[in-house]
């Protein structure tokens, strides 16, 4: 006997797809094929699924352009109040440079003239020139998942605000004269604290790679990196492959801190003696 073409079993796949075991079984238990409504059902159940993608789809590309809108007028309206900002800056410190200079030709003593630029200085409130030290901190990368390639959630080589505190400390231990982080100067007020996933310096933020700069002694440097404080954050680049370097600087400008508001005391007002009266 010759074997069935292939034409052949394809049509009759087609024309009785039951296989007939299973099919004679099915007639002795009496089975019968779905009422044809169940067909019907699953028609309008999908028509109905179809068309609530398509009004979602609708609402959701009609809805786009109205967000993007909003979000580009956000970014136009950050950036400009940062310009004003930077501006406002630039003014400020010419003001302050002319009054420094008015101050001084004012003062008929130099040496008072020079003390009073010491102060300044030592306080944050002037610019200072000189050769230091700069310590370079750059978060780590993001570690990803070797089985499933995803990127895990936690860091542990991100640079905290606790770790700038710790270098800048450790600077002012070691003889800095002047500190500044990512060009904001530090002085006696100043605050180094986390907002929000974000790093603050005296309220402005600063994001990574992060560059503490100082000026001191001429071996701060050498200083610096032999201290508990540069052995630990070695430590942290071994462990979590956060990046850590230590730079000696020669020429450093550090720019100076905004004037700090003034206080004043006032004397109380004079109150009723508590004495007992007739």
């Amino acid at each position: 006997m010759s074997a069935p073409r292939r034409d052949d079993l394809l049509g009759e796949l087609f024309r009785n797809p039951l296989d007939p075991g299973y099919a004679a079984a099915a007639a002795r238990r009496g089975d019968s094929p779905p009422p044809k409504y169940g067909r019907w059902l699953t028609a309008v159940a999908m028509l109905a699924i179809g068309f609530l993608l398509a009004v979602a789809y609708h609402q959701v590309v009609a809805a786009a352009p109205s967000t993007t809108k909003a979000r580009d007028d956000l970014v136009a309206d950050v950036r400009s109040r940062q310009r004003t900002s930077d501006d406002l800056q630039r003014r400020a410190a010419d003001l302050r440079a002319q009054v420094d200079q008015a101050r001084d030709e004012a003062l008929a003593d130099g040496d008072s003239a020079t003390r009073l630029r010491n102060l300044a200085a030592g306080t944050g409130t002037a610019k200072v020139t000189g050769d230091g030290v700069s310590v370079r901190l750059v978060d780590a990368p993001p570690q990803v998942d070797p089985v499933t390639g995803k990127t895990q959630d936690e860091n542990l080589g991100l640079v905290l605000d606790r770790d700038l505190q710790d270098v800048a400390n450790g600077l002012w231990q070691e003889g800095a004269e002047a500190v500044a982080v990512n060009g904001q100067r530090l002085t006696a007020t100043s605050t180094i604290r986390a907002a929000g996933g974000v790093i603050l310096v005296d309220f402005k933020p600063v994001t990574s790679p992060y560059e503490v700069t100082a000026i001191g002694p001429p071996d701060i440097n050498d200083r610096f990196n032999g201290s508990s404080t540069a052995k630990r954050f070695k430590r942290y680049v071994e462990e979590y492959r956060m990046q850590f370097s230590v730079r000696k600087r020669t020429n450093l400008t550090l720019a100076a801190a905004a004037e700090p508001p003034l206080k004043y005391a006032r004397t109380p007002s004079p109150t009723p003696s508590g004495g007992p009266t007739r």
